[in-house]
């Protein structure tokens, strides 16, 4: 039997598809470090609506189910 590899994508919090970060990643620590890094360098300058990220897993059924939500995304910037 083979093992079948999880695919993640990134999201807004109404879990549309992210309007910067729509990309495919093969694990979730790559979906995780391209999370962080657009919201403490572009998505900064972003409202908190639009830096706010999901993390979502493609499921066995074609579903997207979310996995969480980086914290670091949800802080309101201080600038």
């Amino acid at each position: 039997m083979a093992l079948k590899r999880n695919l993640y994508r990134l999201t807004r919090l109404d879990g549309s598809p992210h309007h910067v970060l729509d990309a495919p990643y093969e694990t979730i620590e790559a979906a995780l470090k391209a999370a962080k890094m657009w919201c403490t360098g572009q998505g900064l300058s972003c409202t908190i609506n639009d830096r706010g990220i999901g993390v979502q897993v493609l499921a066995g059924n074609g579903t997207w189910r979310t996995v969480c939500y980086p914290a670091n995304c949800l802080q309101p910037s201080l600038a």
